[in-house]
């Protein structure tokens, strides 16, 4: 199990298991925010608590984060998919960094072509340390 939360401690989130990867993607807002995304479904392994305020962007995703402090908690589909699960990816950032630190990173361009890039190797640590 890994945990997370906001700098405030006011939001936080729990992924039943340690992700094999983590993305960072270069689209408009995920850039801004400098997140590393690890994926799930609502209700299912990932379980987010304590009151966040939700960007809404287009109309297929949320950005949520702390009111109190600023920090980006996760994301959250606007819509089940069609089996009806709801995705949500929480932001590996919010946690301690040792647990995560070998976690590889795979790099998505959400900016121009929608697509995985190759992967170059790195996991979290070769960012953070």
């Amino acid at each position: 199990m890994l945990e997370g939360s906001c700098h405030c401690g006011s939001a936080r989130w729990q992924l039943d298991e340690l992700p094999e990867s983590a993305t960072a993607c270069n689209c408009t807002a995920c850039r801004r925010y400098g997140v590393l995304w690890a994926y799930g479904y609502e209700g299912e392994n990932v379980k987010v608590e304590g009151q966040t305020t939700a960007y809404v962007r287009g109309d297929s995703l949320s950005f949520n984060f702390c009111p109190k402090c600023g920090g980006v908690t996760h994301w959250r589909a606007l819509r089940p998919n069609a089996d009806g699960r709801r995705r949500i990816a929480v932001n590996l950032r919010m946690t301690a960094p040792d647990p995560i630190a070998h976690v590889r990173i795979d790099h998505f361009d959400g900016l121009e072509r929608w697509e995985d890039l190759p992967s170059d190797g790195k996991c979290i640590e070769d960012l953070w340390f």
